[in-house]
Parts: C-alpha cells; sequence; structure tokens
C-alpha cells in the first residue's frame, strides 16, 4: 500500500489511527482502487476538521452535516480541460454517499479501537426484527437513485460507426465489452489465457471483478473474428503471454493498457460520435437491457452480469424512455380507437 500523502498536520495519533484502518482494508483484500479511493475520502475529512476546528476523535453529526453543505456547494469541473471553469455546483450524490459510507466504517473502527462511543453517521439501533434501522428510512441525506443512460438507435450507429475508425484493439476491446457486459476494470485487466477461442467464451477474474465473483460470459462471431485480427497485431508488440491488451505508445509499448487509457480513448470515441452519455460503462448497461429485452430471466441477467443483488440488476434492465413511449403510443392508440368505436353510436342516435 503506498503511504498517505496528507494534505495537512493532523495530530500523530490521528495519522497512526486512519493508517492503520487503511492498512486493514488492504491487507482485507479490497481492490486497490478501492483502498485508495478510501484513503483519500479520509484525507479530505480530515482536512475540513482542520479547516473547521474539530477533532476526528469527537466528530458529532453537525460536523458530518457541515462535511455534506460543503460538498453540496463545491464547484465542481466535469471536463477534463485545464481551465475550464467550473460546469456545476455539489458532487453527485453518489460520490456524496461514497464518501458518507468510508466515513461510517472509519468510525466504527474508532468505537472498536475505544475511541469512540458513537458513530456520528450510524445505520441506527440494532434490534432482531428489524436490524440496523428501518428498511427505507431517510438517512443523513437522501439517495438519488437515477437509471443508467443507454442510446438510441440511432446514437448506437453514430457510435459504431465512429469506432469502425479506430485500430483493431479500441474496436476488438469495444465489441467484447458489449458481448460480455464488462466493467472497465474487468476489461481491461484481462489476461490472454482468459480467452477461450474454441469455445468462445472470456473468463473474469475474481480479483478484478467488483464483487469479488468470477465468471465465464461468451462473446459472439463477429467479436471472435476481431479476436482473430487483433491476435495477429498484437504479435508484433509481444508474443509473450500476459495483459491481452498492451499500449502502442512510445512511453509503455507492450505493456499492458490501463484503464486510464481506454478511458481516454472512450472519451475520444465519445467526443467525436457527439454523444456526450457515452462512457466506459454505456456498452455494459445497453447490454443488460438488451437482455432483458430479450426475454431473459432476471436471475440470469444477474449471473451474467456478476450481480450479488437482484436489486441491483433491477437498475441495470430498465426500461428506456423510448420503450416507455412506444407502449404508451400503442397503448393510447387502441384505447382511443376504442372510445371512438363507443362514440360512433352517437352519430347514429342511439341512446
Amino acid at each position: 500500500m503506498a503511504e498517505i500523502q496528507w494534505k495537512t498536520i493532523l495530530p500523530a495519533t490521528h495519522v497512526a489511527l486512519i493508517t492503520r484502518w487503511v492498512r486493514i482494508q488492504c491487507n482485507l483484500g479490497l481492490a486497490r482502487n478501492t483502498v485508495d479511493a478510501y484513503a483519500r475520502a479520509l484525507n479530505e475529512f480530515a482536512q475540513f476538521s482542520v479547516d473547521t476546528k474539530f477533532s476526528l476523535l469527537s466528530a458529532t453529526r453537525e460536523h458530518i452535516a457541515l462535511y455534506i453543505r460543503s460538498l453540496l456547494d463545491r464547484p465542481h469541473v466535469r471536463s477534463q480541460t485545464a481551465g475550464t471553469a467550473p460546469t456545476s455546483v455539489g458532487l453527485s450524490n453518489a460520490s456524496i454517499h461514497q464518501r458518507l459510507t468510508v466515513l461510517r466504517l472509519f468510525f466504527d473502527f474508532l468505537i472498536e479501537e475505544g475511541c469512540r462511543e458513537k458513530n456520528p453517521i450510524g445505520r441506527g439501533q440494532y434490534t432482531a426484527t428489524r436490524g440496523f434501522g428501518i428498511p427505507g428510512a431517510r438517512g443523513l441525506l437522501p439517495r438519488v437513485k437515477k437509471f443508467p443512460r443507454i442510446p438510441t438507435e440511432a446514437e448506437w450507429h453514430t457510435i459504431v460507426d465512429t469506432v469502425r475508425e479506430e485500430p483493431i484493439r479500441n474496436r476488438f476491446m469495444f465489441a467484447l465489452n458489449y458481448d460480455a457486459a464488462l466493467r472497465r476494470e474487468e476489461l481491461c485487466t484481462l489476461q490472454s489465457t482468459d480467452l477461450d477461442p474454441a469455445h468462445r467464451t472470456v473468463r473474469i477474474r475474481a480479483e478484478h471483478t467488483k464483487m469479488r465473483r468470477e465468471r465465464i460470459v461468451p462473446y459472439s462471431a463477429t467479436t471472435a473474428q476481431l479476436l482473430h485480427a487483433y491476435l495477429l497485431q498484437r504479435r508484433s508488440l509481444s508474443a509473450a503471454r500476459g495483459p491481452l491488451f498492451l499500449s502502442e505508445s512510445r512511453r509503455n509499448k507492450g505493456q499492458g493498457l490501463s484503464k486510464w487509457a481506454w478511458s481516454k480513448i472512450v472519451r475520444g470515441i465519445a467526443q467525436r460520435s457527439q454523444v456526450d452519455h457515452f462512457t466506459t460503462h454505456t456498452a455494459r448497461h445497453l447490454c443488460l437491457t438488451d437482455l432483458a429485452r430479450d426475454g431473459w430471466a432476471l436471475h440470469d441477467i444477474a449471473t451474467f452480469a456478476g450481480h450479488r443483488s437482484l436489486h441491483t440488476t433491477l437498475i441495470y434492465i430498465h426500461l428506456s424512455g423510448r420503450d416507455l413511449a412506444e407502449k404508451f403510443a400503442a397503448g393510447m392508440a387502441a384505447l382511443h380507437a376504442r372510445r371512438l368505436h363507443d362514440m360512433d353510436s352517437l352519430s347514429h342516435g342511439e341512446r
């Protein structure tokens, strides 16, 4: 685990406690990105505690509320361009909840260590019948759940036309991303040995998945053709086994392609296709939605996606607004026709 670079001066006891907790998460096998996110969140809250002049060990619910207000009011730049003015105010609801989750876990640790008596972001009082709190009860901050955005048919064709101009590696990554409904981490960490061309399946290793559950999923014949073409090109960079996707840049030539590099590639595709909401997760959203449209059972989609909870799957397989509009139009047309038929008797003077 890399040492935390503290932005502010904290008492040595505070630094020791936070460092211990972060190291525990690392030793428990959490993904490196998760541990880094935990460390950044605690670093940020530590900075806020110094600015607001309160101790981490004595933080109250009032302090947490002030911290939430600071996150809601913070100027936020979504663009990566240097010098870009803030495009919105406040972090997203999901980002704030992520920070609160980290603090809740850390305060639980402080209670276990005897440094505190209560958690200012507690889950509620435990009871045998209701567990921690009441399901659905309002927490410190209301949780806003949004459906993932999926492209329309016209947007999808525009994206595909744009990807067609990309190098073979990027075309293959795009196709595999959709076919196997892969998360960015799962896609970029694939090894050359994870593919089984004979059965057209790909193995997603547990250590690279969000839920730490390994799965094997199929890919299409079209993607298999792209794989064959890419492997021929990959041999020019390296014939050794290892990361499936290799960088072609002069600085990292022949090394594994990072997830940040893939994000940059996808961002370029989004800009050129003028589909701004196209991200590294869009193909996954669309694949799972398409499976639902095709009549797959909810449990099968959850297994395919690697979800632990069916509630998560329900978020991904929503019907888009376009689908609802079409159903509404068809339903209203039938209803309207029936109403006109009922009123047809009026023209004949029937009572």
